[in-house]
């Protein structure tokens, strides 16, 4: 008996194009409590890279702000890992003396909620966004840290959780 057994059904639907009548976040919590949190991490890369680098920012931005301290933390410090200088330049440069500069400015890869907690979502989105044109693998690493917190990916939307269910159907035969 598959892992996906009792949702293969409703998968199958998103994957078929056709989502099937409820609530689409709904059914991902029924699936994200019936798969491994690296299927989830594989259907919300799938999501997240959907919307190009604006659509990433927005997105991004939308799970920071959804999420919990720790995971704001997270991935703001991978954000800020994988921000090369052309990256570090530009956005310091449009967002002086943001805290989110400063750790830029600073070299720093790490952050404690506190730190995040003094973020603001919309410069969370621009420097997703910059790192994303640089480094797309960046959906890659967000969607890791995210993979574990439904509740935050819900924010996303009924558009994104269809796709990160589609994704998630056809990569494992429900």
């Amino acid at each position: 008996m598959s892992f996906l057994s009792g949702i293969g059904d409703m998968l199958k639907q998103y994957s078929g194009g056709n989502a099937p009548a409820g609530n689409p976040e709904e059914h991902f919590d029924q699936v994200a409590q019936n798969v491994p949190s690296s299927t989830i991490a594989g259907g919300l890369a799938s999501a997240l890279g959907s919307g190009g680098s604006g659509g990433f920012g927005q997105m991004a931005s939308k799970l920071f702000s959804n999420g919990n301290s720790g995971t704001q933390a997270g991935m703001l410090g991978t954000l800020l890992a994988a921000a090369g200088p052309s990256v570090l330049a530009q956005f310091t440069q449009s967002h002086p003396g943001s805290p989110l500069a400063g750790m830029l400015q600073q070299g720093q890869t790490s952050v404690t909620p506190e730190q995040a907690a003094a973020v603001d979502p919309n410069e969370v989105q621009a420097l997703a966004a910059n790192v994303h044109q640089e480094n797309p693998g960046i959906i890659g690493k967000i969607s890791e840290i995210y993979a574990a917190h439904p509740t935050a990916i819900k924010a996303l939307g009924a558009g994104a959780l269809a796709i990160a269910m589609k994704h998630i159907s056809e990569n494992h035969n429900a």
